[in-house]
Formats: C-alpha cells, structure tokens, sequence
C-alpha cells in the first residue's frame, strides 16, 4: 500500500515539475510542442496534472530539455550508490565523461596511450582546466611546450592553438574540465604573503 501511494504521489508532482523546469529555462509550450512534437494542449494538461504522463509523452520532453529522464519522474535515490561509467574511444584516446547532465562545465577522465606523441595543435571556443593523475603529459599551447607530472595542472582559453599528449614514456591519466567561452575554474593560486626580511 505504501508502495502505491509513493508512486501516486510522483506521478501527482511530474506535471508541477515539468512547468517549473520549462519556465525556469523560458521556454514556452509553442516552442516545447515545436521541439517535442507534443500538441500544446497535451502538454498544458500535462503540466496541470489532467493528463497522466507517459513514457511517450516524457522522453521528448526529456530530450528537448537535455535532461535525465528521473529529473523529470523525481525518481527516487536507488540503494547502489556506484556510477556505472560508459568509457568512449576519441582520436586513440580512452574518454570516461564524468558529468551526468549538460550544463556549462563538462568533466572527462581521461587516458592517452604513450603512442600519442605527434603534435596536431587546433583552436576552438571554449576554456580548459587539465590535472595529471599519473604520467608525464606534453602540453604544446601557442609558442609554449611544456610537460606535467602527476599532481600538475595547467588551465588555458582554447582559442589559442593547443595539443596535449603523452611524452612518450607511458601512457598519462588526468581530468579535464572544459567550459564554454567566458567559463573558468575559477582556480587561482595567491601570491605568498612577503614575509619582513624577505628582500634582507
């Protein structure tokens, strides 16, 4: 019984969470019925709670919002705690993307074999934060040519020309942080405080 009552209850808040997430991203139900093929009226009654959701009406929604479908079923935590992670195959290079949703920062594992020692510099939009977890990493950015060690990093616009790869002596794992233009990790060092003294 406690069972049913749960599931009545998320079905009951898919609709108040559909127009929330809708109108948070100002779109409206003429675009959304563009995007999803949905008529305006089902989705309207879909959102006051007059049409009961289902899978067919939800995962255009869910594609068109770029959004996992539990977001919008507010389904709840499951007890296995692990992330199964989809590893991905790019230019020779093993890629693990550790964020689950778009947004404006996405997050990588990644493992460049030691074969990746050929310099193919490009530019594109964006900004770029790199953290060596083992290995020695290249990093070529404009007339700069630089390695990192383990527990380095290193964080550049990409609108600059730039290549990173293994020096050749063994395959490197780091994190990579990537964000649009104008996004930044906001990670800064501060300058040591000058001690009295320090220029005796």
């Amino acid at each position: 019984m406690e069972h049913t009552t749960a599931i009545a209850r998320a079905l009951t808040e898919v609709g108040p969470r559909l127009r929330r997430l809708r109108t948070q991203r100002g779109v409206t139900l003429a675009a959304l019925s563009e995007a999803t093929g949905i008529s305006k009226s089902t989705l309207s009654r879909l959102e006051s709670g007059q049409r009961r959701p289902s899978l067919e009406l939800l995962l255009p929604i869910a594609q068109a919002h770029q959004v996992p479908l539990d977001e919008l079923v507010g389904a709840p935590e499951v007890g296995d705690p692990r992330v199964r992670l989809t590893p991905r195959n790019v230019n020779g290079n093993t890629v693990l993307p550790l964020t689950r949703q778009p947004g404006p920062l996405q997050t990588f594992k990644m493992i460049i074999p030691p074969t990746r020692t050929n310099p193919d510099p490009c530019t594109h939009e964006g900004y770029e934060w790199l953290y060596v977890l083992s290995g020695r990493l290249r990093l070529l950015l404009a007339d700069h040519d630089l390695v990192l060690g383990a527990g380095e990093a290193a964080e550049f616009d990409t609108r600059l020309p730039h290549w990173f790869g293994s020096t050749g002596e063994g395959p490197v794992e780091l994190l990579s942080l990537f964000g649009r233009q104008g996004e930044r990790m906001h990670v800064r060092a501060r300058p040591r405080p000058r001690a009295k003294g320090d220029d005796d």
